[in-house]
């Protein structure tokens, strides 16, 4: 396969993963987020839980249906694109995706429906019980997707016989030597990026006068999860960090642009410039003396392996994940900022009185979603040239199409996902602009089921589906 083919089947696949893993890291926050809202709802009695799982329940439906369509194109990747990859890893990476719908995918579709329609049909607590599931099977869910990527970054657990892997080790493979720090870190991306999308709502809505309790309680929560979340982002990072230098030092390399130890000489942190592949070197580099050695080793002068020690066609693309890298970053500090202006607003009782914290807060909208591809850009790039980190390469995945076929399919991916993801991210930002509303009390007409019955969990963004039960 000629290097331009191989180009474009993996910028087909990142262009299907980088829609998909969008939906997914929402739904995992907002599930968790609308179990908190009913136990509030529940343990309270207070309306203005209730009225806000009514608003959010609606985003979650829409959010959930384009998670499961992106979803699917992901199988064919595997199969159409890197079929060698299958051939050769099927034996590990198929039962775990296995796993994830015998048990993520089962557990949500069993309980999503209760969710999503019967409040009015069963009893609180089973109906709380039914949204725990959910937001445990979406998690389950990441753990398992999780766990099959991981093993791609750091392999355990296996034997090559007959040219194929073949699991020895279950544990070993599962709890490969990546998989906590990046399940953790993942999900909690997702609950930050939760967080902000519902900052940002709030932040919208206060800035357009619909000054409420609803919007104000939206607020308050998503400044108390950013204040927790965001600095404990910043530590597992960390811990992923060492992590990555352990098991992926030229990953960990290509990060830092970092390219040769000087004997005696800490590494100092690049904050920015332009690395080099070709000349080896970083461009317009500026420089903090000591400050790499002190995050990477936690010593004063500590080395760490540069992109020189490993092969040329061993390296990653230091150019892309220098800046992917530095992207994610910038944006958890402009995160924990965020979250230190709203304590502080808070304590000086302007938590609802500062339209420039609404306006950061609206504008910080979009950036965990964008430092959730970030990451995930630096962490796939990082990787290369394999596709099974140390094992086997990626130019031995995959299929042996032509770069017409490829380039032609990935426009057509392109103008498709453009049209269908576009038409349901403006629907959810206009259920967002419409925000929370006083949900009026039981009515023996107009509620699911009534008129219609729902079938498919776009259903539950229509607004007949809004009425719920009085509680307390």
């Amino acid at each position: 396969m000629d290097a331009d083919a191989l180009m474009l089947a993996r910028i087909q696949f990142g262009f299907t993963i980088s829609f998909h893993i969008i939906f997914p890291a929402i739904t995992i926050g907002l599930a968790s987020y609308l179990f908190v809202l009913e136990a509030c709802w529940l343990k309270t009695g207070k309306s203005v839980y209730r009225d806000l799982y009514a608003y959010w329940l609606k985003i979650f439906a829409v959010n959930f249906a384009m998670g499961v369509v992106s979803g699917l194109v992901m199988a064919y990747q595997f199969g159409t694109n890197w079929s060698y990859f299958s051939q050769f890893a099927g034996g590990i990476t198929g039962p775990l995706l296995a796993y994830e719908v015998l048990t993520a995918f089962f557990l949500e579709a069993g309980f999503l429906g209760v969710m999503l329609f019967g409040l009015k049909r069963v009893g609180p607590g089973l109906h709380l019980f039914a949204t725990f599931m959910v937001a445990l099977g979406t998690l389950i869910s990441a753990t398992w997707i999780l766990a099959s990527n991981s093993w791609m970054q750091t392999p355990a657990g296996f034997e090559i016989i007959d040219g194929r892997a073949v699991p020895v080790d279950w544990v070993a493979v599962i709890l490969n030597p990546s998989f906590p720090y990046r399940l953790v870190h993942m999900s909690m991306a997702a609950f930050l990026a939760t967080a902000l999308m519902v900052a940002a709502a709030a932040g919208w809505h206060l800035l357009r006068g619909n000054d409420n309790r609803a919007v104000r309680k939206m607020m308050s929560m998503a400044m108390w999860m950013l204040l927790f979340a965001a600095p404990t982002q910043l530590l597992i990072g960390d811990l992923h960090g060492l992590n990555t230098l352990q098991h992926q030092p030229a990953k960990l390399a290509a990060i830092e642009g970092h390219w040769e130890n000087e004997p005696g000489r800490a590494v100092p942190f690049t904050l920015i410039g332009w690395p080099d592949m070709q000349e080896e070197k970083n461009h317009f580099a500026l420089e903090i003396p000591h400050v790499g050695s002190l995050l990477l080793t936690h010593s004063w002068d500590g080395q760490f392996p540069g992109l020189k020690e490993f092969a040329p066609e061993d390296r990653p693309n230091a150019t892309v994940v220098f800046w992917t890298f530095r992207l994610m970053v910038g944006l958890g500090l402009l995160m924990i900022a965020l979250a230190a202006w709203g304590a502080w607003a808070r304590w000086r009782g302007r938590l609802f009185a500062s339209r420039a914290l609404w306006r950061f807060a609206l504008y910080m909208g979009p950036s965990g979603l964008v430092a959730i591809l970030a990451g995930w850009v630096t962490t796939e790039v990082g990787r290369q040239p394999w596709i099974v980190y140390g094992v086997m390469r990626t130019a031995d995945g995959v299929s042996p199409h032509g770069a017409t076929e490829l380039a032609v399919t990935l426009a057509l991916f392109i103008v498709v996902y453009f049209v269908l993801f576009g038409a349901g991210t403006a629907y959810v930002l206009q259920l967002i602009g419409r925000g929370p509303v006083p949900q009026v009390e039981d009515t023996p007409e107009g509620g699911p089921g009534e008129h219609r019955t729902p079938s498919r969990p776009l259903s539950a963004a229509d607004d007949t589906a809004a009425a719920l039960p009085k509680q307390g």
